[in-house]
């Protein structure tokens, strides 16, 4: 497995977009990871990345029949789910009616338009705010990631950063050694550059 920055990552690999987009933004911040799906491969990561894009049902069957479901639950080392990934690991997806991992106690729901006649999904650059975890050392309060997803986290006990669009909403959760965040870290230049060797470098 590659090293990296005295760390091994490895990235999650099953039916859902974007791997090699955060494997290709771990290179250039001088960080190189394995993409897997062998159980002992991600038992045995320093940190494990769980990223994604796509349809929750669709990606919860992969895992469920691999097993990767329950073996991402049981991880100890730090683990960041990003986009898709945050959302698999809440309670639940409104996204045909889906039953996730369960490690974040929130369920997921779809935007609705508001007032201003929002377009969902909501693409492009928003500011995080509140930010509340080592993740977010070194950026600035109202610093822009960019984002593409139809559904959401509402704000809870789990919320270390916020966004808004439509409603406020959680831009990323933590509990105990598990993060995730709603936004693309790695399509958000500097900032989600940062955040990336933040997650690399951080001790639980």
């Amino acid at each position: 497995m590659c090293m990296a920055s005295s760390a091994n990552i490895a990235i999650v690999k099953y039916n859902a977009g974007n791997i090699r987009s955060v494997l290709y933004a771990l290179e250039r911040i001088g960080t190189t990871a394995v993409v897997t799906d062998d159980q002992n491969m991600l038992r045995n990561a320093a940190k494990v990345i769980f990223p994604g894009v796509g349809e929750a049902s669709t990606a919860m069957r992969y895992l469920r029949e691999r097993q990767l479901d329950t073996l991402i639950a049981s991880l100890t080392q730090p683990v960041l789910g990003i986009c898709l990934g945050m959302q698999l690991m809440c309670a639940h997806s409104e996204e045909n009616d889906t039953a996730c991992i369960g490690i974040f106690n929130e369920p997921v729901r779809r935007f609705v338009p508001g007032p201003a006649n929002e377009k969902v999904p909501q693409i492009g650059w928003n500011s995080i705010f509140k930010l509340m975890s080592p993740l977010f050392q070194g950026i600035p309060e109202h610093s822009y990631t960019y984002s593409v997803h139809s559904y959401y986290a509402a704000v809870g006990a789990h919320t270390i950063a916020t966004a808004d669009y439509i409603i406020p909403y959680s831009a990323a959760l933590r509990r105990n050694n598990f993060y995730g965040v709603q936004f693309h870290p790695e399509k958000s230049a500097a900032i989600g550059e940062q955040i990336l060797r933040n997650f690399v470098n951080i001790i639980n």
